[in-house]
């Protein structure tokens, strides 16, 4: 017989049971926030810990050479590397680094494929407190010195190869650093490259004692990823150390532990293969790396290293569809796939064909303020913000209606934003927690306070915009619709109309350049498409095709290069000598409804060619 105490506790427990259930008997959807909610308990307990207990970034991979030495941290190319081979290579960086006598917090950049050296040369620099730069290895010309000088690198190092090389052989001398170029040979070494392969030889393998890091903060740099924006040239994207701690749990919502082997075919230089990365370093975990993605070779990979959680982003689900189908699909040990921009058209699809027992898609951007998650499994949601969820966080998320005509939040009467309602479609914004305080990008004021929103709902408050239009379903699931302004994505990448524009308009007999982003049937994003403005005077002539083809392979990276071109007569201007861009936009590639000429990139004839109504269906079944 229970005591007169325990009744009162059944009695207690009764009542709890019986309020939680009138709660999600009014809030149906509460359910969802609970299960978020005990899935990030674990994730924000350690990243309270480990802040207040200065474990970032650099202490956790340090932790687990330390004590797994020889388990396995990386296999690539079908060759393993331990933890303390890692560590023995990374400790020769930073001895090589230390002699540079850089204060901490300096920048240094490093542009390389994927491959180890990446890593180990980032994990050596981060032994002495320096920031690094990932430079994004497609860009070439003018934006690869923007990239490298607005970071204010004191050095660069460089990946092997020849196309590595040639890029940094065109532009060196417009760089005012020391350059240390890997595959480079002492012999063929000069003034303005040195052979990096000749000093990791001779450098001691020294462990470096972390209390060099001492001064350190949560606010001193990390990493600088860069995204493309309207200024036309890539921004450095701050990734502190606060935040750099924020990465290293974010996989953890998979239930990533040590053990698992997390599959990455993303660019390091991307902020999803950091997130992967880190989150390695933080559990002891191993990372299968990739030098480039290939549908053909993807689960092969998967099965002969036994991976068991696997990153995407939405246009590798779509290749990976497009293979043909094979009766070992799902054959694997993949407990989960984690990601953004799964479209809902394939999510279902892509889950069934390849067997995978969980699907987890989230939202967020490398400067962003805030990061949304769908753990619940919801087709097509790439988050959650609900009411109660918004009560917990200090950066609260909201979705603001939207003027299409201006591009900008609308605002009322009072001159304040208003929230969307469930259904309708709207701008992405969320609060500016203090490890913001030196700005979302390095670079100024300027370039920062154009993704702040300010007097949002009530006098001298402030909020980061992300861009983009997304919309609430009635549980509050979050759904992407597109891009705002003018940044479109295009193979996985933002592409900046504005930055291809001003590559374009470099060719002499180009006046004007109108870039924007047009939907192709079947494709995730948008595909590039410019209309060209002749200068006065100047007839059109077949060469200039492939001179533009030639122009955007020298200068634009691939994801960037127009897909689309449209000869036009004037420039059509708004009011305000903004470029129109909307009905350009709705009129697309379509022959029937596009008087001017058009063509088509052929990779193949290394030029554009003339699109017709004839030759569109061939085009649309082509790869583009």
């Amino acid at each position: 017989m229970p005591s007169a105490k325990d009744k009162v506790l059944m009695g207690l427990g009764g009542a709890a049971g019986a309020g939680i259930l009138a709660w999600r008997t009014m809030f149906p959807w509460l359910g969802y926030d609970l299960e978020l909610m005990k899935a990030g308990k674990k994730t924000t307990a350690e990243i309270s810990s480990d802040i207040q207990n200065r474990r970032f970034a650099i202490d956790m991979f340090e932790e687990q050479a330390a004590n797994y030495p020889l388990d396995t941290m990386l296999i690539f190319e079908n060759r393993t590397y331990s933890y303390q081979f890692m560590n023995t290579q990374a400790c020769k960086v930073a001895n090589i680094a230390m002699t540079w006598g850089l204060p901490q917090g300096s920048t240094v950049a490093i542009i390389f494929e994927n491959e180890p050296a990446f890593i180990w040369t980032f994990l050596g620099l981060l032994k002495l407190g320096l920031g690094v730069a990932f430079i994004n290895n497609n860009v070439r010309s003018r934006p690869l010195v923007h990239s490298i000088t607005v970071s204010d690198a004191k050095a660069l190092i460089t990946g092997s190869g020849d196309v590595l090389h040639g890029a940094i052989q065109e532009i060196k001398n417009n760089l005012d650093i020391p350059i240390f170029m890997s595959g480079l040979s002492p012999e063929d070494a000069d003034s303005t490259c040195q052979s990096w392969d000749d000093l990791m030889f001779r450098s001691p393998e020294n462990d470096i004692c972390r209390t060099v890091r001492d001064s350190l903060t949560i606010l001193s740099p990390c990493i600088y990823i860069y995204t493309s924006g309207t200024t036309g040239l890539p921004k450095p994207a701050i990734v502190n150390i606060a935040k750099g701690v924020g990465f290293s749990k974010f996989i953890l919502f998979s239930g990533m532990k040590k053990g698992d082997i997390i599959y990455t075919t993303t660019p390091l230089y991307h902020s999803a293969a950091v997130l992967a990365l880190f989150c390695v370093m933080n559990t002891g975990a191993t990372m299968l790396l990739r030098r480039k993605f290939s549908a053909t070779h993807y689960w092969a990979d998967c099965r002969e290293h036994g991976v068991t959680i696997a990153q995407y982003i939405g246009e590798i689900c779509r290749y990976l569809l497009a293979v043909p189908k094979d009766p070992q699909d799902g054959v694997h040990k993949i407990r989960n796939m984690i990601g953004n921009g799964l479209r809902k058209d394939i999510w279902l699809e892509f889950q069934q064909r390849f067997k995978i027992p969980k699907i987890i898609e989230f939202f967020g951007a490398t400067e962003g303020t805030s990061a949304m998650i769908n753990i619940n499994g919801r087709l097509g949601a790439c988050g959650r913000v609900s009411p109660l969820l918004n009560k917990l966080t200090p950066s609260k998320t909201f979705i603001v209606k939207y003027n299409p005509e201006t591009e900008q939040p609308y605002r009322n009467k009072q001159g304040f934003c208003e929230e969307c309602k469930i259904g309708e479609a709207g701008i992405l914004i969320a609060g500016i927690p203090i490890i913001y305080a030196q700005g979302f990008y390095k670079g100024g004021k300027e370039v920062n306070e154009k993704k702040t929103l300010r007097n949002v709902f009530e006098k001298g408050d402030a909020y980061f915009n992300f861009g983009d239009l997304l919309y609430k379903d009635s549980d509050h699931f979050l759904y992407f619709k597109d891009r705002v302004g003018d940044t479109f994505r295009w193979k996985g990448e933002n592409v900046s109309t504005n930055e291809v524009a001003n590559v374009l308009t470099g060719l002499d007999f180009i006046q004007d350049a109108n870039v924007y982003g047009v939907q192709i049937p079947g494709q995730d994003g948008r595909a590039g498409m410019a209309g060209i403005l002749l200068k006065d005077g100047v007839e059109f002539t077949d060469d200039m095709l492939a001179k533009i083809y030639q122009h955007c392979q020298r200068n634009l990276p691939n994801y960037a290069r127009p897909v689309f071109l449209r000869f036009i007569k004037e420039m059509a201007l708004t009011v305000t000598f903004k470029q129109r861009k909307v009905e350009a936009v709705k009129e697309g590639f379509d022959p029937a409804k596009v008087s001017d000429p058009l063509f088509s990139i052929s990779a193949k004839d290394k030029t554009y060619v003339p699109l017709t109504m004839d030759t569109l269906p061939q085009i649309l079944q082509s790869k583009l």
